[in-house]
């Protein structure tokens, strides 16, 4: 805290259902990415070599608190034996508790045949239940499971606990199963505050399955899903909840990923949920305190690490886009090559022998250094490059996918440009013409590692601000590939992943990155790019008919865009021209972008069939030769 100032973030716990690895592995990355508590999840435990009274010695020395164990299911019953049995379980549970050190479990609503489904009944079961919890020094945390048999909604579990009316009886709150049902959590701010034992958060994407395996299998941390988790928490904070911001995320990713590394992807999701209800709510308390992000104002450069061999492919590439080499990095083997307010930084250190790849972004930030205090307090530790004395010291982040992004200012007389040594050469374009041509970079495309796509939205959105689009799937020659973008309004980031990416039959681009360039005539600029040299993809001439029949062009333009392998994607809002160069350096390629009117997307309906045409294009280059 700061002075008399509550934050949100105040304590942060995750449960360790949560993680990958033994739970001496999950208990250390949490304390690692700066949790201060857990809840300690009993197969996690079960599975353990280590007594309940060694995991709490050992949390102890981690400064980990164990706020809650889970789960105790089907606490009731209709059989009198069988809710005698409960009773007799929980009392084991409870010893097990005392050893632990927590005083808080988790207790669920039954999902059994023989659940009680007559309210009174039920508050008494759970009267009798935490009777036994009370006598002991423990809570219990009851919890509406949202395919519970009979109480699956917090209105009835709250109707319940309120009915039962023990002092050791609260609710647990739990985000997935309140928002998948559609509830209106806006009611929870009437539950009196001392009676929410326990929160627990969790984000998902909206989606059309059984609840159950939803829950199961597709929670994610806050800010990576589609769920208003802010409007959800407001009204929990408001009604007096004091306890620990926790996470509980079932995601079949995540328990296969580094524990450590997802330990500080949940934490993040944490501190930006806080600082989205502070932002909402200011009456409820303070964010984490990380400085706003400042304004972003468009893509600085984009940086490619190139080798010897691909390095003159790439070069060229360029210099057929109407790109000029303008400047040589003074003390580094890097080119600037500029056209319009288009900027690629080309590498050829060593660290980049192999296929060319998008190494760095550079941001323009109205405020570099609050966006690298921003980053930091987000868990994203702020990397310094050795430079000269003379050079600009330039603060950068490593996004999930291992892209650096940097915060800089172009347009300041000490800014990154002062590195490079002018050739002498004006920027582009050099076509020998003065017409259409690049004017900026739209949008930079990353094919995400596949465990790592959902951090990088949650990065993108918490780190810079900017701002995720819905999400969207096609089906090209390997499988599905889904793609989402991030933004503002101006910098564009579109992000894909392949959803099961099994195989290696045919030559291909496990992970392609591009750079698109903005223009204002794409045919024009095209077929100048392509008289000059550049490799434009050939588009198969299905496509054109296909596109005919659907959209009906002006003829000429169907037949400038048939020539120069131009594709077309159209909404209710307005076009999206779109050319893309052959792959580059064996993993990069470029596009030539044209947005008429106000639309917004990155033409992935296209995506396919360019794809499609580049691996066609490789499979040719690849196959031998006959005699």
């Amino acid at each position: 805290m700061h002075g008399s100032e509550r934050r949100l973030a105040e304590r942060t716990a995750i449960a360790t259902v949560c993680l990958s690895g033994t739970l001496e592995d999950k208990l250390a990355a949490a304390a690692a990415a700066g949790f201060d508590g857990v809840e300690v999840f009993e197969p996690d435990l079960v599975a353990s070599p280590l007594s309940p009274g060694e995991v709490r010695v050992r949390c102890a020395d981690l400064g980990l608190a164990i706020e809650l164990y889970q789960p105790f299911r089907d606490p009731d019953s209709t059989d009198p034996d069988r809710f005698a049995a409960s009773l007799r379980r929980a009392e084991r549970k409870f010893d097990v508790m005392t050893a632990l050190g927590v005083d808080t479990v988790l207790v669920c609503s039954s999902v059994s045949p023989d659940a009680v489904t007559d309210v009174d009944r039920l508050a008494e079961q759970l009267h009798t239940l935490a009777e036994r919890a009370g006598a002991r020094g423990l809570r219990l945390a009851y919890e509406a499971l949202a395919w519970g048999t009979f109480v699956n909604t917090y209105e009835r579990s709250w109707e319940v606990v309120a009915r039962a009316d023990h002092p050791a009886l609260g609710l647990c709150l739990d985000s997935f199963h309140i928002l998948s049902r559609g509830s209106d959590p806006a009611g929870i701010a009437a539950i009196p505050g001392e009676k929410l034992f326990f929160l627990q958060l969790a984000d998902a994407p909206h989606l059309s399955m059984d609840v159950l395996q939803w829950s199961r299998h597709h929670r994610l941390f806050p800010g990576q899903g589609s769920f208003d988790l802010p409007a959800f928490l407001a009204p929990v904070l408001a009604a007096g909840y004091s306890g620990p911001l926790s996470l509980e995320v079932f995601n079949d990713v995540f328990r296969q990923s580094d524990p450590t590394r997802t330990a500080v992807d949940a934490r993040r999701s944490l501190l930006a949920l806080a600082e989205a209800v502070a932002a909402r709510v200011p009456a409820l308390g303070a964010g984490p305190g990380a400085p706003p992000p400042p304004r972003l104002g468009g893509h600085a450069f984009t940086e490619l690490g190139v080798d010897d061999g691909g390095g003159p492919q790439v070069a060229a590439a360029l210099a057929a886009l109407g790109f000029t080499r303008t400047g040589h990095h003074r003390s580094k083997p890097v080119d600037l090559w500029e056209c319009g307010d288009a900027r690629v930084l080309l590498n050829t250190t060593a660290d980049h022998a192999g296929a060319a790849a998008i190494t760095a972004l550079g941001i323009e930030s109205a405020d570099p250094v609050a966006s690298a205090r921003r980053a930091e307090a987000l868990c994203a530790p702020v990397l310094r490059h050795p430079h000269a004395a003379d050079e600009a010291d330039l603060a950068a982040v490593t996004a999930p996918d291992g892209t650096e992004v940097f915060f800089c200012r172009t347009d300041t007389t000490s800014g990154w440009r002062t590195d490079f040594a002018p050739t002498g050469s004006a920027p582009g374009p050099d076509h020998g013409n003065t017409g259409p041509a690049i004017t900026c970079i739209d949008h930079v495309g990353l094919t995400q590692p596949f465990d790592h796509f959902d951090e990088a939205v949650l990065f993108y959105r918490s780190v810079l601000g900017l701002r995720p689009e819905s999400a969207t799937e096609v089906a090209p020659p390997f499988g599905l590939v889904r793609h989402r973008g991030v933004r503002d309004a101006g910098v564009r980031i579109a992000l894909s992943v392949a959803l099961l990416r099994r195989g290696e039959w045919a030559p291909g681009v496990a992970a392609p990155q591009y750079v698109a360039f903005a223009t204002d005539d794409v045919l024009a600029t095209a077929r100048a790019a392509r008289d000059a040299g550049a490799p434009l993809l050939a588009i198969p001439d299905n496509y054109y008919d296909d596109l005919d029949a659907r959209l009906a062009p002006d003829p000429a333009r169907l037949a400038a865009m048939r020539e120069l392998g131009v594709l077309c994607d159209r909404d209710e809002h307005g076009e999206y021209l779109h050319v893309s160069t052959e792959v580059l350096g064996g993993r990069v390629f470029f596009q030539l972008v044209q947005r008429v009117g106000a639309y917004d997307g990155y033409g992935t309906a296209d995506a396919p069939v360019r794809m499609a045409a580049h691996r066609r294009l490789r499979s040719v280059r690849s196959r031998p030769r006959r005699p």
